[in-house]
């Protein structure tokens, strides 16, 4: 994972989940978001100058309305929906965010909706879109305004943009309506080298059975998703890196146990084993899901 510019100490923020769990993140530092925005605003106006050049060329061809009428769309589109689809399209994230490490979470624990990508990219007219042209060419909007109109711009502007630094969780104001959370983007799913090496054996959980020694039926791993998979995963990544609190895999551990119905006579197993056979068994199955062009990113239920 890429760092890129911190500009203050990383934070840890525990997100609660729907099942209950208390899962760490670490928030993305204002200068990492920063520098993220920037790329992605670096694309924007690459694509927008792009078009325009197309659309003076097309004019050279003597198409210079439809080129023109292209230009206008495109970038229309980019100006307003490219943060919008990136982060629908990619789970919370644009070019300069993958880029970065970072991508969006919901505050609530449940899966970013695109409901709350609207609303928090939305917000972002209300933050730049605004009050910018008027800060730049005051006249236009109002012709006659005074001085102080572009420094209210200014002051709105500097207000929205330093928002960020004011609290602890580095939200700006379209995170606070859309109750969303830039974060440190957790490791891909699907990887294979979690799957293919053996379960590691920590000082704090005694492995008394390996990972092969559990076996679950179709029933029970068709109970999650790819969702499911992916904070398990990474769960199980920050529990070899030493950086999980260690009752967290047990408490994951007893709430999978109760969820597909382990048989109570084989209820005490070792943590770390269990876990790390039904991430493999569950990784199996929806690799063949996916295979026949089936994939359930949630739960059932």
């Amino acid at each position: 994972m890429k760092a890129g510019v911190t500009l203050d100490a990383p934070r840890i923020h525990r997100i609660r989940t729907p099942e209950g769990l208390s899962l760490p993140f670490t928030v993305a530092p204002a200068g990492d978001r920063l520098g993220a925005f920037l790329i992605d605003l670096l694309l924007i106006v690459l694509g927008s100058v792009l078009v325009w050049v197309l659309a003076v060329l097309a004019a050279a061809v003597g198409a210079g309305e439809l080129g023109l009428s292209f230009a206008l769309l495109v970038s229309f589109f980019l100006w307003n929906f490219y943060f919008i689809a990136c982060e629908v399209h990619w789970g919370g994230a644009t070019v300069g965010k993958r880029k970065l490490g970072l991508r969006v979470i919901s505050r609530s624990g449940g899966p970013l909706t695109a409901e709350a990508i609207f609303a928090r990219n939305l917000m972002r007219n209300l933050e730049l879109s605004l009050p910018l042209p008027i800060l730049l060419a005051p006249e236009n909007f109002f012709p006659g305004a005074p001085g102080w109109a572009g420094l209210l711009a200014g002051a709105w502007v500097l207000v929205f943009a330093c928002m960020p630094f004011f609290n602890r969780d580095r939200l700006r104001c379209g995170d606070m309506v859309a109750g969303t959370l830039v974060v440190r983007a957790p490791a891909s799913v699907l990887l294979p080298d979690l799957a293919a090496r053996p379960a590691p054996v920590l000082r704090r959980h005694r492995a008394a059975a390996p990972a092969e020694a559990f076996t679950f039926t179709r029933e029970q791993l068709d109970i999650y998703g790819i969702h499911e998979l992916q904070v398990l995963e990474d769960l199980l990544r920050r529990d070899e890196q030493g950086t999980l609190d260690g009752g967290v895999l047990a408490e994951v551990c007893e709430k999978i146990k109760v969820k597909i119905g382990w048989p109570h006579d084989q209820w005490h197993v070792p943590v770390v084993p269990f876990l790390q056979a039904f991430y493999r068994a569950q990784r199996a199955l929806l690799e063949q899901k996916m295979l026949f062009g089936q994939r359930r990113e949630k739960k059932r239920g």
